[in-house]
């Protein structure tokens, strides 16, 4: 069979991957949130379940790379953005199910629900980098940033709408209607899916994967791939730094809201609001990108390296207002604008990191796409895992040793802040293709073309 290679990707072709992102999104928004509040509040179990259940999901994205490798192996990323999709509906599926059975039988409940999460960690990890993938190998460079806001953007909207949609129709709330609110979500989603990635890749003879590029080569086995992957300066640089930046990004997410209750007595709706107003904050910065680094509208505005660094060095100084406010206390007026000014800057330096990430997926050796993207997807896992969590512990523990209730808080903060202006001084040292206006090089070697930067 011939392959067909259709011309870069329009606008409509950008949001029909995009569609991916929100179906995804909507799976995921109903098993991490509201089957954690069905369990904890409904069923009146301990808030430790949900969390290692979420736990679970988030290990699983360890295997990234071995989904990348195995659409790299194939040649095709449509079967294994569907093929997850349809795992990942059958663990959000299954774990509602588990749900409405743990009122019960607990102990069977929670065996499936334990099964269930697993599937949704390894079909969401499939899907979404396989979905990376095909963006960066599909969209023309100078829409990667736009694509990038995009897509991330319509996730956003994914997660908005199901809520809003799902929470409308679980009322009066019910096992029955749990699992058809689920199913019906899942359902749709596997079909959006299904008809966004349509002929949207082309076609291709798998067998011929690797003879198109060397006939001489044969597959790599998985863990020499990754090997040979992590060797690459750039793809080992980048892939420090996305975990770094995450790390940095997700340590926020459990102490800001407390903090603004203890620190300035924000009720429970006044700290919710504030979240609203980061979020507010998240969305333009990644328009913000989205516009001015891709030459669409206009001129170019900066590089997505630079931007990414802006980002960082933004959000670093946003989160050292907030270790002020942790030591000067409610006389610190601008609490609002400075978590709105944290929320724009996290924008920004998502939607860039991610432009980074399709713009350096197809840099080093060939046919090695998928377990790039694989590599950086698992080390934003394992931060946006573990960083949260982080954050919640070392407020607990600068407490036992500080003895007052906000100043744990603003070390928090400070160290965060620290953590991004070292990924801001990573992200300098990761040089862009030269589409971008940065030099790079390739230089062939006996096996494969390696990035090598220039001066270094």
């Amino acid at each position: 069979m011939t392959q067909i290679i259709p011309q870069p990707l329009g606008w409509i072709g950008i949001v029909r991957l995009g569609l991916v992102l929100t179906s995804l999104g909507a799976i995921v928004v109903l098993t991490t949130s509201t089957l954690n509040r069905v369990m904890v509040v409904e069923l009146g179990l301990i808030a430790t379940l949900p969390g290692a259940l979420v736990a679970m999901h988030h290990a699983m994205q360890m295997l990234r790379p071995r989904w990348g490798y195995g659409s790299d192996i194939g040649g095709r990323r449509t079967p294994w953005i569907v093929g997850g999709l349809v795992v990942l509906a059958l663990g959000g599926f299954g774990a509602a199910v588990a749900t409405a059975w743990m009122m019960t039988d607990l102990t069977a409940g929670i065996i499936l629900a334990v099964v269930s999460f697993l599937l949704i960690g390894i079909g969401g990890g499939a899907s979404g980098t396989s979905l990376l993938v095909l963006l960066a190998k599909r969209v023309d460079e100078r829409r990667r940033a736009a694509a990038a806001s995009i897509v991330w953007t319509m996730m956003i909207f994914g997660f908005v709408i199901t809520a809003t949609t799902a929470g409308h129709f679980l009322d009066p709330f019910s096992p029955t209607r749990l699992v058809m609110v689920v199913g019906c979500v899942c359902a749709i989603a596997v079909i959006v899916t299904w008809l966004a990635v349509w002929g949207v890749e082309g076609t291709a003879d798998p067998r011929a994967a690797y003879a198109a590029d060397d006939a001489q080569t044969p597959p790599t086995r998985f863990f020499q791939a990754l090997r040979q992957v992590w060797h690459e300066p750039q793809a080992r640089r980048f892939t420090i730094f996305v975990f770094v930046s995450m790390l940095a990004y997700s340590a926020q997410d459990l102490i800001l809201e407390p903090f603004a209750g203890i620190a300035f007595g924000f009720t429970p709706g006044e700290s919710t609001k504030l979240a609203g107003v980061q979020n507010a904050g998240v969305l333009l910065g990644m328009l913000l990108v989205g516009i001015a680094a891709s030459s669409v509208l206009g001129p170019r505005i900066g590089t997505l390296r630079g931007w990414t660094i802006v980002g960082c060095l933004a959000s670093g100084v946003a989160l050292f207002g907030l270790t002020m406010a942790g030591f000067i206390g409610a006389g610190w007026w601008p609490l609002r604008i400075n978590v709105f000014l944290l929320g724009v800057s996290n924008g920004v330096f998502a939607v860039a990191a991610i432009g980074s990430m399709m713009a350096l997926a197809g840099i080093g050796q060939a046919r090695r796409e998928g377990v790039r993207m694989g590599l950086w997807g698992a080390a934003q896992a394992i931060a946006m895992g573990g960083g949260g969590f982080l954050g919640a512990v070392s407020v607990d523990l600068a407490r036992g040793l500080v003895g007052t209730p906000v100043v744990p808080y603003a070390l928090v903060f400070a160290a965060e802040a620290t953590m991004f202006m070292l990924a801001a001084w990573l992200a300098s040292r990761i040089d862009q293709p030269s589409e971008h206006g940065v030099g790079f090089q390739f230089v062939a070697t006996n096996d494969a073309s390696v990035a090598e930067l220039g001066g270094r």
